[in-house]
C-alpha cells in the first residue's frame, strides 16, 4: 500500500477492519474446540478464502490468523516449536489475500493464563513471548500489530513492551469488555486510555464484548479521555445463543444493524471499525457501505 496505517489515519480516513476469524472458520468446517491456527498450516486455502472475502467486502485492514500464535498459547499443541513458521505463514496468506487493496495487521491475543499473582505467568515471560511473536510478524511484513481481546492491564502492558522490543510498527491495543463496559478483571475504558496514552501506541479500542449498545458507551468513554490516540471498535454481532442441534454459538445481529452502529461509533470518534465474533463478510460489507457512504 502506498500509505501506512498511521498515514491513512492521520489523513482523516475512517478505516474498515475485517470480521470474525474463529466463528467463520467454524462455519467453514473447523471442528469445535480446534484452534484456528491449525488451519494456517493444514488448511491454508480456507484461511485465504475467508480473508479474500473480507477484502472483497471492503476491508481496508485484515488480520492474520495468529490470535493464539504465541509460544505459551501453542505449548499444548503439535505446533509448539513452530512459532516463527506459523506466524510467517499466516502473514503470507494475509498478504496474498490483501494484495494492493488492504493493509495487514498482525493479530496478537492473550496468553491463555493470567499473570502473577493471579496466575502462573511471570511478567518477564509474557514480555518475551510477545516479543517472539511480534518479531516473527514484523519480519514477515505486517503493517501494524494488533494486541487484541485483552482484559488485564498488566498483560496488555507486557504485550506492548514485547512488541516494542521487536519492532517499530504502529500498535493497536484493544480490550474485551465482556462485563458490559468493564473487562472480566474490572478494567474500564478510561483506565485503558489513561494507561496507554503515553505508551507510544497508535490506537486503543475494544473488540469482542457483549452488545452493540455497550460498544457505543465504550467508544464514548474512550473519547471522553481525549488521549490523542485513534479509537478502534470491533464488536461481536451481538450476544450469542447456543444452537441446540449443533452446539455452535449463533449471532443474530444483522449486517444492516452492524452498519448502523458502526456509523454511530464513527460519529462518536472511532476511526477503525469492523466486527468480531459472529460477523461475516456480509456484516463487513454493510459496515463499509454505511461508513464510507
Amino acid at each position: 500500500m502506498a500509505n501506512s496505517f498511521r498515514d491513512r489515519l492521520n489523513s482523516g480516513e475512517v478505516m474498515i477492519a475485517d470480521g470474525a476469524t474463529g466463528t467463520n472458520l467454524q462455519a467453514m468446517g473447523l471442528p469445535p474446540g480446534a484452534s484456528p491456527e491449525e488451519w494456517v498450516l493444514n488448511q491454508p486455502d480456507q484461511i485465504l478464502a475467508l480473508q479474500r472475502s473480507f477484502v472483497e467486502a471492503g476491508s481496508d485492514l485484515i488480520l492474520t490468523c495468529t490470535f493464539g500464535g504465541t509460544r505459551l498459547r501453542l505449548k499444548e499443541s503439535r505446533h509448539a516449536d513452530r512459532v516463527a513458521e506459523l506466524n510467517r505463514r499466516a502473514v503470507e496468506l494475509a498478504r496474498e489475500a490483501a494484495g494492493k487493496r488492504a493493509l495487514v495487521g498482525g493479530s496478537m491475543g492473550p496468553l491463555g493464563s493470567l499473570l502473577k499473582p493471579f496466575g502462573p505467568i511471570a511478567y518477564a515471560e509474557a514480555v518475551a513471548d510477545y516479543a517472539e511473536q511480534a518479531q516473527a510478524l514484523n519480519a514477515a511484513g505486517v503493517d501494524v500489530l494488533v494486541l487484541e481481546t485483552h482484559f488485564a492491564l498488566e498483560e496488555a502492558q507486557a504485550a506492548v513492551e514485547g512488541a516494542k522490543q521487536a519492532s517499530d510498527l504502529p500498535l493497536v491495543v484493544s480490550f474485551s469488555y465482556d462485563r458490559g463496559v468493564r473487562t472480566m478483571m474490572g478494567v474500564k475504558p478510561a483506565q485503558v486510555a489513561e494507561t496507554f496514552k503515553s505508551a507510544g501506541v497508535t490506537a486503543i479500542g475494544a473488540n469482542c464484548g457483549t452488545t452493540l449498545e455497550n460498544m457505543e458507551t465504550i467508544v464514548q468513554e474512550y473519547t471522553a479521555v481525549n488521549s490523542g490516540l485513534f479509537i478502534w471498535a470491533k464488536p461481536n454481532a451481538g450476544s450469542p445463543s447456543v444452537d441446540a442441534a449443533s452446539g455452535r454459538s449463533v449471532y443474530n445481529v444483522t449486517p444492516e444493524q452492524m452498519g448502523e452502529f458502526a456509523k454511530r461509533y464513527v460519529q462518536l470518534g472511532a476511526r477503525i471499525v469492523g466486527g468480531c465474533c459472529g460477523s461475516t463478510p456480509a456484516h463487513v460489507r454493510a459496515i463499509a457501505q454505511a461508513v464510507k457512504n
